[in-house]
Parts: structure tokens; sequence; C-alpha cells
């Protein structure tokens, strides 16, 4: 049992005496929303777009984050399992899974280790005893070392550098923002070209897709559908708008959308010390669903439980020497490819879950017990069709948010191929039942 919930349940459910309080799980949401990629989102849209009209793109991102994000946090929620997991039964089956659980492994170590660069230029500036690539190996390392101890150090975490973030965030932009009256922000044009407003939403609900679609990895924490709503909404909205206006504000004060470059030269290593901070707080999250997505993949190839710590710390150092060896970069099209792979996921998932339900019976049957059921479809063909038509319509019909019309197609195509009975699994997977620690009962945890 012990070794189960130092193992943060990578390979079974969340009992309820270690679900969460939402506060602490939304803190950590906020902390991924609150992150350079928001103000680098705020920026773009300020630069093409009048304030109102960026407010009104980061709202119509925001909901269609969050919508999908309780839609399929729930999921992770009731069944307390991570997104790779909870995958054999809801579409994928055992072999989809385990792709699943590769692509998410190798493309947030990659993102991973790319912050860890962005960071270790930052000490660079602070610091200057190092040079780059040992401060993104030393980077790399603590954030590792924090996220093999599990979600408990990672609240921590986030609860220390959020309010520092925040703290810093607030000094740079009223600095940045000192010598232009807000009025005559607000009601400025756009200082470069123009954005249209599908255009705007489409970049802010494409810069989180991926995290909403493995939302289950957190949510699996929490207590109730209520409180995967509560995080959510609290998480998403102050993320999008805290971060993301500050960064439209930016945007049309400077003229320019490098607001990362205006905030660090206008105050200095506090600037540098926010994109330190920035990157801290969501880094050990793409390492924690790194490892959760990397050991489902390694138990379905090899039938065999891998430590969640132990694989989070071969690819946490894996991923900071790439960044040291500034490699990584290379990448980036590999994410931008991802980017249209991933929403097709939610779409099967939710559709199985909460339409089709072939294998629902199975999760349903399975829960009182504590672990997740003990066979799984090895193959689901139709899914496997449904996911790539669905990425092929998110990468080129030209109407409409890409990452959602993926997401919209998979849906429709997975519900109705399971109305015409061609979701059938093909062959199957079993596997001996994982420990589980107080199934049902027992206190909750607070941190």
């Amino acid at each position: 049992m012990a070794a189960t919930a130092n193992d943060d349940y990578a390979l079974t459910r969340v009992p309820p005496g270690a679900r969460r309080s939402w506060v602490g799980l939304a803190v950590q949401r906020f902390g991924q929303l609150s992150a350079l990629i928001q103000f680098l989102v705020g920026a773009t849209l300020g630069f093409g777009m009048d304030f109102w009209t960026a407010f009104w793109a980061l709202t119509l991102g925001s909901v269609i984050l969050e919508i999908v994000a309780v839609a399929i946090g729930v999921i992770g929620m009731r069944e307390g399992l991570s997104t790779t997991l909870v995958a054999r039964w809801t579409g994928f089956g055992q072999a989809g899974g385990a792709l699943l659980g590769l692509l998410v492994g190798l493309s947030v170590t990659i993102a991973f280790g790319i912050q860890s660069g962005v960071s270790a230029e930052g000490l660079v500036a602070i610091f200057g005893s190092l040079p780059s690539w040992a401060w993104s190996l030393v980077f790399g390392l603590v954030v590792t070392a924090i996220v093999v101890v599990g979600i408990r150090s990672m609240a921590w975490t986030a609860y220390l550098t959020v309010p520092i973030f925040l703290v810093l965030v607030g000094w740079s932009v009223v600095s940045a923002l000192s010598a232009h009256p807000v009025g005559e922000l607000l009601s400025s044009p756009p200082p470069g070209p123009a954005l249209t407003l599908v255009q705007g939403t489409t970049i802010v609900a494409g810069s989180f897709i991926v995290g909403a679609v493995i939302t289950p990895d957190m949510t699996r924490f929490n207590r109730s559908v209520g409180d995967v709503v509560k995080q959510t909404v609290v998480g998403i909205t102050l993320g999008e708008y805290v971060i993301g206006l500050a960064g439209v504000l930016l945007a049309h004060a400077s003229r320019s959308s490098d607001v990362i470059a205006i905030v660090v030269s206008s105050v200095g290593w506090v600037g540098v010390l926010i994109i330190v901070a920035a990157t801290l707080k969501i880094n050990d999250w793409n390492l924690y669903s790194a490892g959760l997505g990397t050991v489902a993949f390694l138990e379905s190839i090899t039938g065999r439980k891998p430590s969640r710590a132990v694989v989070t710390g071969v690819l946490g150092v894996v991923g900071s020497l790439a960044a040291a060896l500034g490699v990584l970069n290379q990448f980036s099209t590999v994410l931008g490819v991802l980017g249209y792979v991933f929403p097709p996921v939610a779409g099967v998932m939710l559709a199985e879950y909460f339409v089709v339900k072939r294998w629902r019976g199975d999760l349903d049957a399975s829960r009182a017990g504590g672990a997740p059921p003990e066979t799984a479809p090895r193959w689901v063909p139709a899914t496997l069709v449904v996911w790539v038509v669905s990425a092929l319509i998110g990468a080129f019909v030209p109407v409409g948010f890409p990452s959602i019309n993926a997401l919209l197609a998979a849906f429709v195509l997975y519900t109705v191929a399971g109305k015409a009975g061609l979701v059938r699994g093909i062959g199957v997977a079993r596997s001996e039942p994982a420990a589980v620690a107080a199934p049902v009962g027992g206190a909750v945890a607070d941190a």
C-alpha cells in the first residue's frame, strides 16, 4: 500500500483517502496557466487586436478550454485514473493507450527540456557563474527531484512560486505601464497586423489544449464533480485573464509582441526571476505527466509495473541533458503537429464514456475494489481510424478552430461508429491488479 501511495497511484485508482482539497489543485492549475506562454499569447493578441477584441478572444478561448477540461476531468475524478490509463477503457484499448502514453511522454518531455533551457538563460543572466548548459542541468535536475517525490511536493512548489510569480509580475507590469495612461491603452488600435476574433480564439484555445486533454492526471485527486468545476474555472479563468490581459496591455504600451524582452529590460533581474519562477511551476507538471504516460506505456508493452519515481527520474535526467546539449529546440515542429493529435483523444474518450459506453460497465464494476478492470481490449481499430481522420480535419479544414474541429470530429465520428456497432475490441489484455490503498473510506488529504 505504501509503495502505491508513494508512486502516486500511477497504475491504479487514487483512493478516497488520498483525494485532495480543490484549492490546492486549483493553485497548481493556475500555476500551469499563469506562465510565459500566456504572456506571449496575450502579447500576440494585443499586437493584432484592440483591447476589447482581445478580451473576447481570451473569454471564448477560456470557455472552450474550461468545457474540455471539465468534461474530461470528470472522467479522471470518477475513475481516479491517469489520462493514459483510463484511455484503455475509454475507446483506445491497451495498445492505443500505450501509443497515447508514448506520445504524452515524448511531447511533455520535450516541453520540459525546452523550458529548462529557457530558465537556464535567465539563471545565467542573474548569476553568471555557470554556462547555460550547466544551468540547464541544475534547473532540470531540481525540478526532477521535486516531481520524483510526487504531487505533495509539487503542491508546495506551487504554493511558493505562484505568489512570488504574481508579485513579481505585478511589479514588472506596473513598471512597464507606468508611463502610459490605462484609458489610452484600452482604446488604442492594434500596433501590428490585424487578427480576427476567430484567429485570436484559436490561439488562446490552442495554447493549452494539450494540458486540457491530460486533465485527468490532476483531477484524479479531486473529491467531486463540483471540485473539478471549481478548480478548472478558477485556474483557467484567472490564468488567462490575469496574465493574458497583462500581455495585451504590454503589447499596446510597447508597440511590440516581444513582451518578455520588455519586462526583462524594464525591471532587470526581477524580470529574469519571473521567467525562472514561471517555468518552475509548470515544468514540474510537464515532467509529472510525462512520467505517468511513460509508466503506462512501459507497463503495456512489458507486462511489468515500473516505478513512477524511477521513470520520472530517468526522463528528467534525459530531458535535462538534452536541454544542456541544445538539441530540443529542433523538435518545435513535433510539438506543433501534436497539437492536432491530442484534441481527438478527448473527443474519443468523452464519446465512449458518456455516449457509447462500450466499456463503461467494466469501469463501473471495478470501481468499488479500487483497482482498474483486470482486462482491457488490446486494439480498437475504429478508434485508430477516427483518431487519424480527426487529426487531419484539425490540420487541414480552414474554417473554425483547428483544435476544436479535431475534438468535435472525433466525438461525432466515434459516436456514429459506436451506434453503428463498429466499435469493437480485438484481443484481450490482462494484467495483475496493482496494490491499492484504502479503496473506500479513509481520511482525505488536505494539502
